[in-house]
């Protein structure tokens, strides 16, 4: 197997790694191109021919296993400093415990997931708080410890940015102070935590596709808003952090001193498998949270107004004496302002939120509708139907747009 150099030709070009400092004093590694010529002046007409030569790039994410080239293809993943030792790591399981709570072992998995099984699916991990002094950074830096040059904390606009070369070929991608509260946002994450390809796109260069294994991670002041969240999404996990009893300024050096023991304490534990293996290895009751159904219940009032605002259209557009709907009705005009619902919620919204009660039979009514212009027509239909009266309409609306 060939050694790392700080030069090497893949295919026709060659390239060099460089690290770069950041504003946090650490050294990012990259691979940028450089000039032969360049080199022949740096270290002379021959030196060209001690360079490693590779086929091509490849992507082979590990730790433990790491392989640094493949069959001639230079392995695009980055190793990692930090090597398994025996030792305690006191420092390191009281913070993930302060971070994780009654779901300690879930997040020790959590972290033995990505250390040991890297192509692995995960849930949409979030850490939230208003309160100061609670950690989030902090776990966020203490990843970035650990996986190094295959971890990026990003803000919003980088997440939002069109150029995604930075952070698409990465194993986690952090994001600090994050308010992702665009549909597009939410929609955007949803599908890449499932997505095993993503197209690459960097200033000046074409698209192109490679294999994603990325998880993200979101940190942010804001509780219940921060993201779109709709209620019946399984990908997300939120945990509402509480702050340290005191201040400790130290404490992500002594975390990084004990990563080392830390990832011989992961190789040495067992997994607690989930009773169902779904696509992000944890079921959706095993991450459930107030912090989530808070966000989620945040989602469904703006649902909630949103569906009176598309009556309060049609009433005023037809005049009904009543409206009439089946939860399928309903369900689609919600669908048609962009937002996704279960009949099952739709149902929760009529009869809990808005105390309605479904016709026992099936019976004829008018049913209101748009059409492709966006031009709203009735016909007559028969369903098991609700009925809403002016006058209660309008007292749900001032109740909801009071509350």
């Amino acid at each position: 197997m060939k050694k790392e150099c700080s030069y090497m030709r893949v295919g026709t070009v060659y390239y060099k790694t460089i690290y770069k400092p950041n504003l946090y004093g650490d050294k990012i590694k990259l691979l940028v191109r450089w000039d032969s010529e360049t080199i022949k002046q740096d270290h002379g007409k021959d030196y060209l021919s001690e360079v490693p030569k590779y086929d091509g790039f490849g992507f082979y994410p590990g730790h433990i296993d790491y392989k640094y080239e493949n069959l001639g293809f230079i392995n695009k993943y980055h190793s990692i400093n930090n090597k398994p030792m025996e030792g305690t790591c006191n420092k390191i399981t009281d913070f993930i415990r302060h971070i994780f709570g009654e779901q300690y072992e879930l997040g020790l998995d959590y972290i033995s997931l990505l250390y040991l099984q890297p192509t692995r699916r995960l849930p949409i991990l979030c850490l939230v708080s208003k309160k100061r002094n609670t950690g989030k950074s902090t776990f966020l830096m203490f990843l970035k410890a650990i996986f190094e040059n295959n971890m990026t904390i990003n803000t919003n606009e980088d997440f939002r940015s069109n150029f995604n070369a930075d952070w698409s070929d990465k194993l986690i991608v952090g994001v600090d102070e994050a308010l992702l509260d665009r549909r597009e946002d939410s929609e955007r994450i949803k599908n890449l935590s499932t997505a095993k390809t993503y197209k690459t796109e960097a200033k000046n260069k074409d698209k192109f596709e490679e294999v994603f294994i990325g998880k993200f991670i979101l940190c942010s002041n804001n509780e219940d808003n921060f993201i779109i969240i709709e209620p019946e999404e399984t990908r997300y996990w939120i945990r509402k952090i509480e702050p340290f009893t005191s201040e400790n300024e130290n404490l992500l050096n002594e975390l990084e001193k004990e990563i080392p023991q830390f990832l011989y304490f992961l190789t040495q534990r067992t997994l607690v498998p989930p009773k169902v293996i779904t696509r992000m290895w944890f079921s959706s009751e095993q991450i459930a949270t107030d912090a989530l159904k808070r966000v989620k219940r945040k989602f469904l009032n703006r649902a909630e107004m949103e569906l009176l605002e598309i009556f309060r259209d049609i009433m005023e557009a037809k005049e009904p004496a009543k409206l009439c709907f089946t939860n399928t009705n309903v369900k689609a005009l919600l669908e048609r302002a962009g937002i996704k619902l279960s009949r099952n919620d739709v149902r929760k919204i009529l009869e809990e939120k808005f105390s309605l009660t479904q016709q026992s039979n099936s019976l004829t009514y008018k049913e209101f509708y748009y059409d492709g212009t966006g031009f709203i027509y009735e016909r007559d239909v028969v369903g098991r139907y609700y009925s809403l009266k002016k006058e209660d309409f309008d007292k749900i609306y001032d109740e909801l747009m009071n509350y």
